[in-house]
Formats: structure tokens, sequence, C-alpha cells
């Protein structure tokens, strides 16, 4: 039989794309099932591809195209004279103030320390949270005795805790990480709860009739059943140790405490340097949305992509 030019045109270009090459088309006649099922994959390959470039692109421009916007309201608003400068400084006053702290290792200083201080807050709440939102979440009468205080735990400011902990603990990084730690465990203890309540029972029944123990079913079923929302509430939990840790660094000042960026930002205010606080703000920013885009985002949406889940507002 005579080669076909088109039909090798459409082989190459399908294994240069990785797809499955179109062989044992027929010329003559109409196709085969199987040959419309390798087409049908072939073009819903090259469409997620197509979607998932033009997507990729979106993911990083749009969000820098809503920082410049903002960069040019706010220096619009500093040209237009509203307010004095020294009381609303420009971007690019802010960005000397921010360069002048980082030629001195003061901005270097503040961001290991509040991101070390956050980090190990954080690991040792999920090592503390995790356990406590299996058992609340598998055992009801314990959910319903504690279940209320750990809701009103997670609404509550944790800047609250601050004059309690300089009490017990005194001007030390005690006082820093127990803030911490109470404002990111009971986000992840309801996050984890909430994901155990959206499985399906079967799965707990299948895990019983293959022998499972409590701690197997937990650990092995349960557990991974509930990972969308056990990360979507260590997603939050770590919002909240974020924003408990730069609370405690801003009153909790001097003892043997480090320098953080929240003492920073409050040494800004101290010296009424607009400079330097609106540079503290903008570095907290910016390590709060590196976090997320690095880790919990990427995350989440693998998680959700396995199983299923994944629309296309949150790829």
């Amino acid at each position: 039989m005579p080669s076909n030019p088109l039909l090798e045109k459409d082989t190459q270009a399908s294994q240069d794309r990785g797809l499955p090459p179109l062989t044992n088309v027929s010329t003559v006649g109409e196709p085969t099932g199987e040959e419309l099922r390798a087409l049908e994959s072939g073009l819903d390959q090259l469409q997620s591809d197509t979607v998932r470039r033009h997507r990729d692109w979106s993911r990083a421009l749009l969000p820098l195209a809503a920082v410049v916007v903002l960069i040019l309201v706010w220096q619009l608003y500093v040209t237009l004279g509203l307010k004095r400068r020294d009381l609303v400084p420009g971007p690019l006053d802010v960005a000397a103030s921010l360069g002048e702290l980082w030629k001195e290792g003061r901005a270097q200083e503040a961001v290991w320390t509040s991101l070390q201080r956050g980090l190990v807050g954080f690991a040792v709440s999920a090592l503390v949270a995790t356990p406590l939102g299996l058992l609340l979440g598998q055992v009801k009468p314990l959910r319903r005795a504690f279940g209320p205080l750990i809701s009103g735990l997670q609404v509550l400011p944790s800047v609250a805790w601050v004059p309690a902990a300089i009490i017990w603990f005194g001007l030390t990084d005690a006082t820093v990480y127990f803030v911490v730690l109470m404002g990111a465990i009971p986000s992840i203890i309801n996050g984890l709860i909430a994901g155990i309540d959206q499985i399906p029972p079967q799965y707990r029944s299948v895990g019983k009739v293959l022998g499972a123990s409590r701690t197997e079913l937990a650990l092995h079923i349960v557990l991974p059943a509930a990972l969308p929302g056990y990360v979507a509430g260590l997603k939050q939990g770590w919002a909240f140790s974020w924003r408990s840790l730069m609370a405690a660094e801003i009153i909790a000042v001097g003892g043997t405490l480090g320098y953080g960026l929240g003492s920073l930002l409050d040494q800004g205010r101290t010296l009424s340097d607009m400079g330097v606080v609106m540079s503290a703000i903008l570095v907290i920013l910016a390590v709060g949305i590196a976090i997320e885009l690095a880790v919990f985002g990427p995350l989440e949406r693998r998680i959700l992509a396995r199983r299923g889940l994944l629309t296309g507002g949150t790829r």
C-alpha cells in the first residue's frame, strides 16, 4: 500500500508531542473504533496542552499586572500631594529605605529571625494539631465537648494572648512561640475535622471489614481521605501563625527576643520613619505570598487534581 504523506506528517507531530502515534489508519472506508479513540485522545491532549500554557502565562502575568497597577495608583496619590511626603512616602522612597536596610543587614536579619520562628512554630502546631484533629474528628463525644472551644479559640484574636504570654514566659522566644501555637493549632484542627466530615462512610466500612484497627483506620484511611480539608487547614494555620508572629514581635520587644520583622516595624513607628514602616509591611506581605505560592498553592492543586476536584478557576 502506498505511503500517505499526510499520515506520516501527523504521526511525526504526535510523537513530538508525546501523543500516541496514529498508526494503522485506514485510507479507505470508515475508521475503526480504536482509531477514533486514539484520535480523540490526541485532540484532547493538544487542547489541554494549549489551555495549560495559556493558564500558566495568565497565572504569572495577571498578578504582576495587578502589582504594577497598584504601584502606579500609589505613585499617583503621592504625586497629587494630598498627604505630606513624610506621612505617605512614594514607591521610590520606600525602595530607597528598603535598600538602605538591606545594605545595613537589618532586613536580612529580620526576615531570617521571623521566618525561622514562623516555620518552627507552624511545624510544632501541625504536630500537635494533627492527632488532636484525628481524635476529635472520630470520637463524637469529645468533639461535642471540645468542638465549640476549638472554634472559639480560632476566632479569638491571637494578639490577646501576648500580654498573658509575656507574664508567663517573660520577654523570651517562648512568648512568641506560644502565641504562634495558639493562633495556628485551632485552624489546623478545624480544617482536619472538616476534611474528615467529607469522607464517604463506605471508606471506614471497608477498613473495618479488612480488619483495620483504630490506629490503622485513622492513619491509612481517614487521614489520606481527609487530605483536601487537612491541607486547607494547614494553609489557614500558616496564615494565622504568621499573623500571630507579627503581633507578638510588635508588642513583645526587648529582653532576649531577637530582631524580627515585627521589631523592625515597631522601630519604624517609634522613629516616625514611614519608609521603614512601609518597607517592613511590604516584606511581611512578600514573605506570606512567597510561602503561599511556593508551598501551599502547588500542594493544594496537586491533591485536588489527583482526586478530580480541580476546577478551571483553581488550576
